[in-house]
């Protein structure tokens, strides 16, 4: 009876053991696996630490690298003096309404110049021909006969500096002659003359039959 009770308690004895070296082998894992955080916590901010350090050594470098900048001068400006208009240039102007205005028979007209401007000469190419334009207005009401004619094909110019004499190119290069007959009282005609006129002259002074001189007429280009 005292055998068989003692084979009884045996398993019992071996279940306690076998529980206790269960309970000690999870314990050691757990405490591996908290050896194993630790260190890769510790291996993780030593790392951090390092690239701290790193960066702040880039940092002193560049900036200690860089030289201080220095303010270039301003660069001034001295003014321009005002470029004033030759004499030469300044009669090359065009010619303004009622600039050039005399009177033609008598009293009987008025003969105003419109311009006076350079052109090319179609045939030659030279610029050797100043076109000069008109205008023939009939002012008398009574007294004007068929010999009233204002040539304007005979009209001349002079160089106001040598007193050269300059012509029309040609008869078919004007608008010939305007009859003060064939005019309206207060109305007027347009006419025109090619001059042959050297390049270089910038005024001149125009003669147009039976009217008074224009003087210093401004040849524009």
């Amino acid at each position: 009876m005292g055998l068989q009770n003692r084979n009884i308690s045996q398993p019992a004895h071996t279940e306690i053991r076998n529980r206790g070296n269960g309970v000690s082998t999870f314990l050691s894992g757990v405490a591996v696996l908290l050896s194993t955080l630790a260190l890769g916590c510790s291996g993780y901010v030593a790392y951090e630490v390092f690239t701290l350090r790193q960066t702040l050594n880039v940092s002193n470098t560049v900036s200690s690298t860089i030289p201080t900048q220095v303010p270039s001068p301003t660069a001034t400006t001295s003014p321009q003096a005002t470029v004033s208009p030759s004499p030469a240039s300044a009669t090359t102007s065009a010619i303004s309404a009622g600039q050039f205005v005399q009177p033609a028979f008598g009293k009987k007209a008025e003969v105003e110049l419109l311009s006076a401007k350079r052109i090319k000469d179609p045939e030659t190419g030279n610029r050797d021909v100043v076109n000069l334009q008109m205008r023939i207005r009939r002012l008398a009401t009574d007294g004007v006969v068929d010999g009233d004619i204002i040539s304007v094909a005979s009209t001349t110019a002079r160089n106001p500096e040598t007193s050269v004499t300059y012509k029309g190119v040609a008869i078919n290069r004007s608008t010939g002659s305007v009859s003060l007959f064939q005019v309206r009282p207060q109305a007027s005609a347009d006419a025109y003359i090619w001059l042959r006129v050297p390049d270089g002259v910038n005024n001149l002074d125009i003669f147009v039959p039976d009217t008074a001189a224009f003087k210093n007429v401004p040849i524009s280009n």
